[in-house]
């Protein structure tokens, strides 16, 4: 799978959120990972899972092809975004 972003994007995500979107790519490598389509976006989906820092991560992210993934955000779940993770 590829992953794609864009630089300026990733930079500010990572001053504000502390999440390099290097880092929320990991986050698919999750076998437990949730999959969930985003409410506000019909071509946008959200995914839970744990980066290889062992982080709980919350990433917004678009399929681009059928192998290339976008992402568009990346933030440590909130404490809810957790449970959800864990009881799926």
């Amino acid at each position: 799978m590829r992953f794609a972003w864009n630089a300026r994007k990733a930079a500010a995500n990572l001053r504000k959120h502390g999440v390099s979107f290097d880092e929320a790519s990991s986050a698919f490598d999750d076998p437990l990972a949730g999959y969930y389509p985003d409410g506000l976006h019909d071509d946008r989906f959200i995914l839970i899972g744990y980066s290889r820092r062992q982080r709980i991560l919350y990433v917004v992210y678009a399929e681009v092809d059928v192998d290339a993934i976008r992402i568009m955000s990346a933030r440590k779940a909130t404490k809810h975004e957790k449970a959800r993770y864990e009881n799926d």
